[in-house]
């Protein structure tokens, strides 16, 4: 099997129960051994959620709704609890405890990089299975596999190896590691862990402001003045790439790549990232990897279609 790891289970809802629908009624258009191993992101707005800002809000009844609408249909959630910039005093926060206790069924999964969190996770849900986040950095060889062999379920490798397929010849336990195909940062980003601090800093004080001040809207000025290294990277452009603009890119990772270069040498996880894609963009990402390419106009036609059906999913509590 070739399975693919989904971007943003909350805020692209329908779009992914619909496309998991659409892969079950429509099997012909995919390619060889598709499985869709699990939806990623994080409901806002908990201060645990790290790699992308995310904003909104979301209530106990609609979390249990989410999980039990991509459980039942067999697919896991991964919590992506990857803020770097967590404390001691952010482990008891109530929100994201809630999150734990209400999908602390066995079937899914946390994305960790603070080590006092994962220590909190494997303690307090060790149902749960962990992977170790591509936001921690490593772009060692050793490094990395030292990292595979802890006790990770998955380890998301760095797209900095991508397609330099002498170092990843030497990766052990090729099965556990997944693979970034669509990177959207700039190869050897000399930026991007600051970026991740940034963003943790930003979404812990998000979270705070929304449980003080729900109905009001979130001023960053400041965070920023508190922090000024937030604002010197904000003119990032990296994630307003679409998929054009990655395809040019040297860590990109091409559908044939998968089936003729990484699963022959024993990869079978494959990271599609996109929670800050526009659907359009996510659309063309899907499509690409997933479908057949001489299935690929049809198979666009009949998912927007599909789309386009407001009763197609419901989710119930």
């Amino acid at each position: 099997m070739v399975k693919f790891h989904l971007p943003d289970f909350a805020g692209y809802l329908k779009f992914n129960l619909v496309f998991i629908e659409f892969m079950k009624h429509y099997p012909e258009y995919f390619r060889e051994g598709v499985e869709i191993a699990s939806v990623y992101g994080t409901f806002p707005p908990a201060i645990w959620n790290g790699g992308r800002m995310q904003e909104g809000i979301c209530d106990r009844k609609a979390v249990k709704s989410v999980v039990k609408a991509f459980n039942e249909r067999g697919i896991p959630l991964r919590f992506t609890f990857t803020n770097p910039m967590l404390e001691k005093k952010h482990l008891s926060d109530d929100f994201c405890n809630m999150i734990m206790n209400v999908a602390n069924n066995g079937m899914n999964e946390v994305i960790v990089v603070s080590p006092i969190l994962e220590d909190y996770i494997r303690k307090n849900y060790p149902k749960y299975k962990l992977t170790s986040s591509t936001c921690k950095r490593i772009t060692d060889l050793e490094a990395l596999c030292n990292e595979i062999n802890k006790d990770y379920h998955i380890i998301v490798v760095d797209y900095d190896f991508n397609n330099k397929f002498d170092l990843l010849e030497k990766i052990p336990q090729k099965e556990k590691c997944e693979i970034l195909v669509n990177a959207c940062c700039e190869p050897v980003c000399k930026r991007r862990s600051e970026h991740y601090r940034s963003i943790g800093l930003q979404q812990i004080a998000y979270s705070n402001h929304m449980k003080k001040y729900p109905n009001m809207p979130f001023n960053p000025e400041r965070l920023l003045s508190e922090h000024p290294e937030i604002e010197q990277i904000a003119d990032c452009q990296c994630m307003e790439r679409n998929i054009f603009d990655i395809k040019k890119m040297r860590t990109h990772i091409t559908p044939d790549d998968i089936w003729e270069k990484y699963v022959p040498m024993g990869f079978r996880q494959f990271k599609i990232e996109g929670r800050t894609f526009d659907m359009f963009n996510l659309m063309e990402h899907y499509l690409y990897y997933m479908i057949k390419p001489e299935c690929k106009e049809q198979a666009r036609f009949m998912f927007l279609k599909q789309l386009n059906v407001n009763d197609v999913i419901t989710v119930n509590e």
